[in-house]
C-alpha cells in the first residue's frame, strides 16, 4: 500500500480512536501489566484530590471500628514481619555458627528449635493480622460502597429532568459502574497496601542502618538510581501504549461498522476495500502493540536486574565486613535479605498511587453527582382534593438556557376532556410544551393553571401522578407482562390490569403470548413488536385513570397498519380525559377539539382542523403536502 493511501487512512479513520478509547484501555489494562496503569493513569487524576478524599473518609468513617482494627492488625502484621526476619541474626550467630570448642550440642539444638518456634509463633501472629485486616477492609469497603451506591441512586431520583436531558445515560451509569468500582478496589486492598508498605519502607531503614549503617546507606543510595531508570522505561513506553490504543480504537470501530453494515458492504461490492482497509490496520495494530508488549516486557527484567546489581554490592561489601572488621555473618545475611525486600514496598505504592488517583477520580464523579441541586421544594402548595383537568397556559416563555427563548408567549386552554393537538416543525417546541405541564421544567414567564390553581402550588407528586404520557420512545422494564401494565398504578388488581389491556386493544396479542399476562419482558420488550410494546404503554397509562393525558408522538414509528389499530386504543385512552397530542402525522390530530400549530417557539396558527385548512396557512400546506404523498 502506498504512502498516500496509508495516510488518508490513518486520517480516516482516527475518528474512531476517541469513540473507541475506554474499549481500547480495557483490553490494554488487562494485558499491559503495570506500564499500562502508568501509562494511562496521567488521564484519570482528580481535580480536587484532598476535597474528594475527605469526603470519602466520611463514608469510611460510618465503619470507623472496623476500620481501625483492620488498620492495628496491619500494623501488626508489618512489624511482626520486619521483627521475624530480624531474628534470624541471633538465631544464626548464637546456634549456627558457633564457637568450635563449644561442645554442648544438645543446648543449641534446643536453642535453635525455641528461636525457630519463636520465629514460627510470631509469623502466626503476622498471618493470622493479615487475614483479619484483609477480612475487616472487606467488609468495610463493600459497606461504604454500598452506602455511596445507595446515596448516588437516592440522588439521581431527586434530581430534575434536565440534569438527564444534559447528560447521558452511558454517562450516568459509568458512576455506578467503573468509577464506585475503582474506589472499591482502593478500599478493598490499596489503602491498607500503602499503609503497610509506608510503615515496611521505614522499619526496614531502621533495622538496615541499625545492622549495618553502610550496608544500609548503598541500598538507601540504589533504591533512587533503581526509581530513575524504571520511570525512564514508562516513559519511553507511555507513547507506545498512547499508540497501541489509538490504533485499537481505530480497529475496533472500523470492524464494528463494517459487521454493522453488512448490507451496504454486500450490495455495492465492497468487500475486497474492507478486507484491504482492515488488513492495513491490523498490520499498524500489530507493530504498535508489539513495541507497546516489549516495554511492558522489558519492565519487569530491567528492574530485577537492577536490583540484583544491588543485591550483589550488598553482599560484596558486606562480606569484605565480615572478613576485614568482624561483621557477623547473621547481621550479613538479613542485611542483604532486607535489601532484596527493601525495592517491594516502595515499587507497591508507585504502583497503588495509580489506583488512589483513579478511585479518588472516580470518586469524584460520584460526588459531583451528589452535589447537584435536586428538584426544587414545593412552597406556597395549596391544598387540591381532585384534578378535572381544566388546563390555561398564559403567555408562557421558557428557554433551556437563560438566553435562548425557546417558547415565546404561548397562550392556550384546554377545558376537562378536550383534545388539543400540536403540529409544527421538528424542534418548533412542541414537547417542550408538555414537559413544562408535567414541571419537568419550571416556567420563565406566564402562568400555567390547572383547575385555576398555578402548578407551582400543586405538589409535584399529585400533579404528576395526574398527568398520564405515552411517548415515542417506549419503555419497559423487566418484569411480567402484567407488572408493567400495573406500573400505571401499583395498587390496581389482575383485573383491572387485564381491563386496561382489552380498552387499550392490546389483550388479543398478550394472550397468543407463551405465557399470556405472565410472560417476562426483557430487554425492554425487544421480543415484542414496536405496536405491541406501544399498545402496554398504552395500557399503561390507561389504567392510571389521570384526568390529564399526553401522547407524544405516540404512533410516529410504526407503520400505518398498526397505527390504526394503536389509535382504536389511543381512542378509548382520551375519552373523558383533557388531552395533549402532538404528532407529525396529521391524521391522528383532525379530531381534535383545537390544533396549535408551533413554528419556532411561537403558536401561528390555532382552530379545528376544517377551520385550518380553509385557512391555507401553514397547516394547510402540511394536509396538502401529505394528501399528495399518500
Amino acid at each position: 500500500m502506498d504512502q498516500k493511501k496509508r495516510e488518508r487512512l490513518m486520517k480516516k479513520y482516527e475518528n474512531y480512536t476517541s469513540t473507541r478509547r475506554s474499549q481500547a484501555t480495557m483490553t490494554i489494562g488487562r494485558g499491559g501489566g503495570a506500564m499500562a496503569k502508568n501509562a494511562m493513569g496521567k488521564t484519570g487524576k482528580p481535580k480536587n484530590a484532598w476535597s474528594t478524599l475527605w469526603k470519602l473518609l466520611g463514608y469510611i468513617a460510618e465503619e470507623r471500628t472496623l476500620f481501625i482494627v483492620a488498620v492495628v492488625s496491619a500494623i501488626i502484621h508489618t512489624f511482626a514481619m520486619l521483627i521475624a526476619s530480624y531474628m534470624l541474626r541471633p538465631i544464626m550467630n548464637a546456634f549456627l555458627y558457633y564457637d568450635p570448642n563449644e561442645t554442648d550440642l544438645t543446648g543449641r539444638v534446643q536453642g535453635l528449635i525455641g528461636g525457630l518456634a519463636m520465629m514460627a509463633l510470631i509469623y502466626a501472629v503476622s498471618v493470622f493480622t493479615q487475614w483479619l485486616q484483609q477480612r475487616l477492609m472487606l467488609t468495610v469497603s463493600q459497606r461504604s460502597l454500598r452506602k455511596m451506591r445507595a446515596d448516588l441512586y437516592e440522588k439521581l431520583q431527586t434530581l430534575p429532568v434536565r440534569y438527564f436531558d444534559s447528560h447521558s445515560t452511558g454517562d450516568i451509569m459509568s458512576r455506578f459502574s467503573n468509577d464506585v468500582d475503582s474506589v472499591g478496589n482502593m478500599l478493598n486492598t490499596t489503602l491498607i497496601q500503602i499503609i503497610c508498605g509506608a510503615i515496611t519502607i521505614v522499619g526496614t531503614i531502621i533495622l538496615m542502618l541499625y545492622t549495618n549503617w553502610i550496608l544500609g546507606m548503598i541500598t538507601i543510595i540504589m533504591t533512587p538510581i533503581l526509581t530513575m531508570v524504571s520511570r525512564g522505561i514508562m516513559k519511553w513506553g507511555r507513547s507506545a501504549y498512547s499508540k497501541q490504543q489509538k490504533n485499537l480504537g481505530m480497529l475496533n470501530g472500523f470492524a464494528e461498522e463494517t459487521i454493522t453494515g453488512q448490507k451496504v458492504v454486500k450490495v455495492f461490492n465492497h468487500e475486497e476495500t474492507a478486507v484491504e482497509e482492515f488488513e492495513f490496520l491490523n498490520e499498524e495494530l500489530c507493530e504498535a502493540q508489539i513495541r507497546a508488549q516489549f516495554c511492558a516486557g522489558i519492565m519487569g527484567p530491567a528492574t530485577h536486574q537492577l536490583c540484583n546489581i544491588s543485591y550483589g554490592i550488598t553482599a560484596c561489601v558486606g562480606a569484605i565486613l565480615v572478613v576485614t572488621r568482624g561483621f557477623d555473618i547473621g547481621g550479613l545475611t538479613i542485611s542483604v535479605n532486607y535489601t532484596k525486600k527493601f525495592n517491594r514496598p516502595i515499587n507497591e505504592i508507585s504502583t497503588q498511587m495509580n489506583t488512589v488517583f483513579s478511585a479518588l477520580a472516580g470518586a469524584e464523579r460520584v460526588f459531583e453527582v451528589l452535589a447537584e441541586e435536586p428538584e426544587k421544594e414545593d412552597e406556597n402548595l395549596q391544598p387540591v382534593d381532585s384534578i378535572k383537568g381544566h388546563v390555561v397556559l398564559d403567555n408562557v416563555s421558557f428557554g433551556y438556557k437563560p438566553d435562548v427563548q425557546v417558547l415565546h408567549n404561548i397562550s392556550l386552554y384546554a377545558k376537562p376532556g378536550q383534545k388539543i393537538a400540536f403540529v409544527g416543525s421538528t424542534g418548533a417546541g412542541k414537547t417542550t410544551v408538555t414537559n413544562l405541564l408535567s414541571r419537568f421544567y419550571d416556567i420563565a414567564e406566564g402562568t400555567i393553571t390547572i383547575d385555576g390553581v398555578p402548578i407551582e402550588q400543586i405538589d409535584r407528586k399529585l400533579l404528576r401522578s395526574n398527568i398520564a404520557m405515552v411517548l415515542q420512545d417506549t419503555h419497559l422494564f423487566t418484569g411480567t407482562v402484567m407488572e408493567n401494565i400495573r406500573y400505571g398504578r401499583l395498587d390496581a388488581s389482575d383485573e383491572e390490569v387485564i381491563e386496561a389491556a382489552k380498552v387499550a386493544s392490546a389483550h388479543s396479542f398478550i394472550m397468543n403470548l407463551e405465557n399470556g399476562y405472565d410472560t417476562v419482558l426483557e430487554n425492554d420488550g425487544m421480543n415484542l413488536s414496536q405496536g405491541q410494546r406501544q399498545l402496554l404503554n398504552i395500557a399503561r397509562a390507561m389504567i392510571s385513570k389521570a384526568p390529564i393525558l399526553v401522547l407524544d408522538e405516540a404512533t410516529s414509528s410504526v407503520d400505518t397498519r398498526t397505527e390504526r389499530h394503536i389509535e382504536e386504543g389511543m381512542d378509548a385512552l382520551m375519552e373523558n380525559r383533557t388531552t395533549f397530542v402532538i404528532a407529525h402525522r396529521l391524521s391522528t390530530v383532525r379530531k381534535s377539539d383545537a390544533i396549535m400549530v408551533l413554528e419556532q417557539g411561537r403558536i401561528i396558527e390555532r382552530g379545528t382542523h376544517e377551520e385550518l385548512v380553509a385557512l391555507g396557512g401553514r397547516y394547510s400546506d402540511l394536509y396538502h403536502e401529505i394528501a399528495e404523498l399518500d
